[in-house]
This record gives C-alpha cells, sequence and structure tokens, in this order.
C-alpha cells in the first residue's frame, strides 16, 4: 500500500541525529524528509556556510485537528445546522495559533542564537521568519544544506533529506522552509505584456491532455443539441443536463473563474463565441478582480498567443454561454507565481506571506501583496491543478485554508486532471524510491484535487455514433483525471461508495499501485470532450477537465440562485450532501470508460462512484430539488 510516507516521512519519526555544527544541540526529531529529490533536480554541491537564507516557520494553528467536525457540523445535511456558514472573524479566531506556540518557537530561535531583532511574526502570530546563515539553519534544524540544480539549469539551496526540530518545538510547528520543498518557482527577467511576471515552470498547470483542432469552415460548426458527439455545445449540455434554470437572484449570487500567472482572456474570442452560441450574452465581459497583479488597475483582454489565452477562453466561453448575460461572473486573477495560495491570500489575508500560510520558498515573494483585497464568491472554478508531489505539510496547510473559506459557505470545485492515474500535464507517476518520475509507477493523483474540501471534477463525453439521450462514458482521447490520495485518508462522507466500489474493482487494477485508504477523487463529473469554443479567433474543438469544472461550476451556481430566491443560503462545501442518501438520484451514473496512466489502463467505470468519473454527471432539476428541501 502507498502510504504519505513514501513521499515524505512525516512528524514523529523520532531520531538521533548528527548537526551540520558541532555545537551541542537539544535532541531533535525528524520532521519532514525526501526520499531522493524530486524528478529534475540534482545536488550539486554543499552551501556555502555563509549564504543568507529566508528562514520561514508556519506555527500550528489552534483547534485545526477539530477543522472536520466544524464543517461536517454546517454541511452535513443530517445536522441541524446545515448551512450556518460562519463569519471570517470567526474562522479567524478558531484557528489563530497560540500564543505558546509563538513564544515557544520565538525562544527556541532566541536560545540557539538567533537575536530577538532578527525574528519577525505577522500580525496573528501565526509565521515566523528569520534571515539566518546557512550555518545556523543547519544549526537550527540539525541538518545540512545543499545547492541543487534543476536540469533547466536552475539552483536552489535545500535538504531533501531531512530537517529536524526540538522535541518540544514539534507539536508548534506546520512546517520550515527553505528546506525539502524543492517546487521553487522562477521567474522571467521581463514583465508579461502589461501583465505579472511569469514562472518558467510550475507543478501548477491547466489540463491540456485533451486534443484540441480547428473546426474547418464556420460552416461546419453546430449550434444545436444533434452533433455532441462531434461537436459538444451549449446546447448540448443544456440537453444532456436538463439545464434551463430561470435565474432571478443574480445580484445576489456570485461566481468566479481563476485564472493563474500569464493566463488570460481574449474579449474578441469571447464575443465572437457568444455571437454564435448565445446572442443574448454577446457584450458581456466578466468582472475583473486583479491579485497580485503588477499592473492591477485594469484589465488585458487583448492578448492573442493560443497558449495564453486557451484556458481562460475556455472557461469564460463556458461560465458565461451557459449562465447568460444577467448573472455576473468575476475573474479572480493571480499574478505573480500564479500559484494557488495568492489566490487564498487574496481570499484571506491571514494567510499571507507572514500572515499565516503561503511560502516564501516555493511560491515566491511579493511587495506589496494582496492581502484579504478579493471579495469571496459562492462559487470558485479553478480548472488549474499539479502532481500531489509537494512537501505533505505544504499540501494539508494548504488544504486546511481551503476548508477554512470553506467554511464561510464558499464551494471551491477543481479539474481532477487530463493525465488519467497520473500527475496532471507532466505525467508523472511515483518510482519504487517514492519520487516523482515519467514512466510506468504507482498512481500519483493531482493536487488540490485530493484535498477533501474541495470538489474535484472528472469528463465524461458522448460516444461516436451516440447522442444526449445515451448515457455518457469517461472520456477515451485522455483520462479523466482520478485515483487516490497518498497524502489525505478517506474521508467519512465518501466512505460507503469508496468501500463499495473496491469490492466490484477487485483484482482488476493492482493494489500495489494505489492507495486504497486515500481520499478518492472526482467527486463528480461533466461532459468534457469534443468542446466547440473559439480560441484566437477560430472555432475550435478542445476540452478536458478544464471545460467540465466550468459546466459545472454554472450549474451550481444557478443551484445557489434558486437556494436565493427561497431566501436560503449557498451550498457551500456540497461534499457530505453530494454523497449523502439524500442525492442518490441527482446524478447521472457513468459506468464506462477508464483512465489509462503509468502504464496501465488506469480504473474502470462500474456502477456507483468511481475513481474516473466519480459519483457521475449532475441532473440539474433534481439536484436543485435536493439543495432546496436542505434548511
Amino acid at each position: 500500500m502507498i502510504t504519505a510516507s513514501i513521499l515524505v516521512a512525516l512528524l514523529g519519526a523520532a531520531a538521533a541525529v548528527h548537526a551540520a555544527s558541532e555545537a551541542p544541540l537539544a535532541r531533535r526529531v525528524l520532521h519532514e524528509r525526501r526520499s531522493a529529490p524530486p524528478h529534475g533536480w540534482t545536488p550539486r554541491r554543499r552551501a556555502d556556510p555563509d549564504t543568507v537564507v529566508p528562514l520561514s516557520i508556519a506555527l500550528k494553528q489552534s483547534n485545526i485537528d477539530n477543522l472536520d467536525e466544524y464543517l461536517l457540523d454546517i454541511a452535513d445535511p443530517e445536522s441541524r445546522n446545515y448551512g450556518q456558514w460562519w463569519t471570517p472573524s470567526r474562522v479567524l479566531e478558531t484557528f489563530r495559533p497560540s500564543k505558546e506556540s509563538h513564544d515557544s518557537v520565538r525562544a527556541w530561535l532566541s536560545g540557539d542564537g538567533i537575536d530577538g531583532s532578527r525574528i519577525r511574526a505577522s500580525k496573528d502570530q501565526s509565521y515566523l521568519l528569520a534571515n539566518v546563515s546557512v550555518a545556523e539553519a543547519e544549526s537550527l534544524l540539525a541538518t545540512q544544506y545543499y545547492v541543487y540544480q534543476h536540469e533547466d539549469g536552475y539552483e536552489h539551496v535545500g535538504c531533501h533529506h531531512g530537517y529536524h526540530l526540538p522535541d518540544h518545538i514539534v507539536d508548534h510547528v506546520d512546517l520550515v522552509s527553505p528546506t525539502v520543498h524543492f517546487e521553487t518557482l522562477r521567474f522571467a527577467s521581463h514583465a508579461m505584456r502589461k501583465r505579472n511576471l511569469k514562472p518558467s515552470y510550475s507543478n501548477m498547470q491547466r489540463p491540456h491532455g485533451a486534443p484540441t483542432s480547428k473546426v474547418n469552415g464556420v460552416s461546419t460548426v453546430y449550434t444545436d443539441a444533434e452533433h455532441c458527439d462531434q461537436q459538444a455545445t451549449l446546447d448540448c449540455f443544456r440537453a444532456l443536463y436538463d439545464f434551463y434554470p430561470d435565474l432571478k437572484e443574480t445580484k445576489k449570487n456570485t461566481v468566479a473563474v481563476v485564472e493563474l500567472a500569464d493566463q488570460t482572456l481574449n474579449s474578441d474570442d469571447l464575443a465572437m463565441f457568444l455571437k454564435k452560441f448565445n446572442p443574448e450574452a454577446a457584450k458581456v465581459l466578466p468582472s475583473f478582480i486583479p491579485i497580485d497583479q503588477l499592473n492591477s488597475t485594469l484589465p488585458d483582454f487583448n492578448e492573442t498567443d493560443p497558449n495564453i489565452i486557451s484556458e481562460a477562453d475556455l472557461d469564460f466561453e463556458l461560465m458565461i454561454g451557459l449562465l447568460g448575460a444577467q448573472q455576473e461572473v468575476r475573474n479572480y486573477q493571480v499574478g505573480a507565481s500564479g500559484s494557488i495560495n495568492f489566490l487564498l491570500d487574496g481570499l484571506d489575508g491571514s494567510y499571507c506571506t507572514f500572515e499565516g500560510g503561503d511560502d516564501p520558498n516555493i511560491d515566491g515573494v511579493l511587495n506589496p501583496e494582496d492581502c484579504g483585497t478579493a471579495p469571496l464568491s459562492n462559487v470558485i472554478s479553478v480548472s488549474f491543478t499539479g502532481g500531489e508531489d509537494f512537501p505533505p505539510f505544504y499540501m494539508q496547510r494548504q488544504c486546511t485554508e481551503l476548508g477554512k473559506i470553506s467554511m464561510m459557505g464558499v464551494t471551491f470545485l477543481f479539474a481532477s486532471g487530463d493525465n488519467g492515474v497520473a500527475s496532471n500535464g507532466d505525467n508523472l507517476c511515483l518510482s519504487p524510491n517514492g519520487t516523482a518520475a515519467p514512466g510506468p509507477g504507482s498512481f500519483l493523483p493531482n493536487f488540490p484535487s485530493t484535498c477533501p474540501f474541495v470538489t474535484a471534477v472528472g469528463a465524461t463525453q458522448v460516444d461516436p455514433g451516440k447522442s444526449v439521450h445515451d448515457p455518457e462514458s469517461a472520456t477515451s482521447p485522455f483520462g479523466s483525471g482520478g485515483g487516490f490520495s497518498n497524502v489525505f485518508p478517506r474521508p467519512k462522507f465518501q466512505h460507503r461508495q469508496v468501500e463499495a466500489y473496491l469490492k466490484q474493482l477487485g483484482s482488476r487494477v493492482d493494489p500495489r499501485l494505489f492507495n486504497a485508504s486515500g481520499r478518492g477523487i472526482p467527486d463528480v463529473s461533466a461532459n468534457g470532450f469534443p468542446t466547440a469554443v473559439v480560441i484566437a479567433s477560430n472555432y475550435t474543438l478542445a476540452g478536458g477537465t478544464s471545460a467540465s469544472t466550468p459546466i459545472f461550476g454554472a450549474i451550481l451556481a444557478a443551484v445557489n440562485d434558486a437556494r436565493l430566491a427561497r431566501g436560503k443560503g449557498p451550498v457551500g462545501w456540497i461534499n457530505p450532501a453530494i454523497y449523502s442518501h439524500w442525492f442518490a438520484d441527482a446524478f447521472h451514473d457513468i459506468t464506462n470508460g477508464t483512465n489509462p496512466g503509468c502504464g496501465t489502463d488506469g480504473f474502470p467505470a462500474l456502477p456507483g462512484w468511481d475513481p474516473v468519473t466519480g459519483l457521475g454527471t449532475p441532473n440539474f432539476p433534481k439536484l436543485v430539488k435536493r439543495f432546496l428541501w436542505l434548511p
């Protein structure tokens, strides 16, 4: 069985260690380590002891072990408190790190030679940082630092073999960096066309496994629901999911699409698409909400590079096309490295660098940084995801923040990926030593999709020669991302469905290739191929889970509209509800197809939930009816 220890040995592996310094040290215990450097990185030399590194320490949050309980109390349809979402101030006060944690870590640093004047803290005391030399860091953490070189030539200082903390400090710290965190993003040397700095590589990528092709001639572009096996149009989605909403609360309701780094919308493409498929909305543009953008006052929707506009074009054409002219659709445009953490910063000021969460050594540092400047939205659609090969403490910290924001009534939707049971984009699997690498190996799902506090969305298709009246299948031109987390355990809300699937599965998939006790993804699906869109002024067939995610987001936004019209609140974190018996008939079960990857056929779609298409595709009228039953 694969466990998180294959990726990183976690807290609790006590060990006596030799410090890089010869000064006597208090007893240390291993906090984090990697079995090997991540794919693409090679240790080249010992780090210069005089090199200065920004040592950042994320303090353990109070009551974080109760997060599941708090969320289930307001999101489980069996709870009397269902739908009573928390206020931001209540969330902040509940999870603020304790004074004891702050004082203990500060005392440790001071006692080991770091003068108090060198230690900075966030306003809520949840993050500490000190600029220290490599020699000081090695002494503090009982480790040895090396300079690692990426295959593209760039270097990073770290200690993949692990670092140690005093045993009395372990319970006060989530993670320390730079240490085992190698996903450092480097930036290009120039600004991107009035936009922010473009990262040259990142674990977070848009799913792009779906083949893309231009439609030959405008006359061959269908607008109806009669050729959905050849071109999946807005009318196809409406027919497949009986999606004909009568929106009434568009001024109260909110929905947003996230774009990362250099990905941006081309407004001419959007207008061309809407004129063809939803003429009444032809002049609509999303509301631009910049987060950590160098030039943040106005959007630049004039980019023409298909590599930069294709994702945003797809997202907004589908979301606005399905919701129409009356419902505002927001554009969270996240600049800098495009880290999801910068999105979380914008939504929750307490999570900012030195204010709670993001790691400067993974995400980069901005000055000034947007902290809590973006308004929350009821539904947030994110068509980006990456392999679950970040350090687990880092993923757990980010996942808990997603959970904390969900407590305020927000639904996060993440694409599950387009590489089947392999990681999104890079198509990586787990080698025997636990390192993500190309080629056959154990299955590597995607994060943040595996975080239990988000809803992961897979992709389906109308099979060739079939119609919208026939059952859909899992996509065959690419594998809909799915599998089982190696970091997050299976949550209570999906236990019954996952156990039923594993029983049906039997020995059809080698059990050594996946962690059957992990969180299963995706949760739901929607049509993801062959999606008719406009990219770079061309009618194009594209798709992927980056298409199915905004489609499901539009449907969920309409569900919220119906609830708001009845004086109810938004649906918020939907996972406990949709897995409950209340919603047993609210999805079209998908029972055909697989999601190949890692040198295998992946998992098969079977009756009930499966790690290819989740619970299935939405039946909008029944989904609305079930959510209207709830308080």
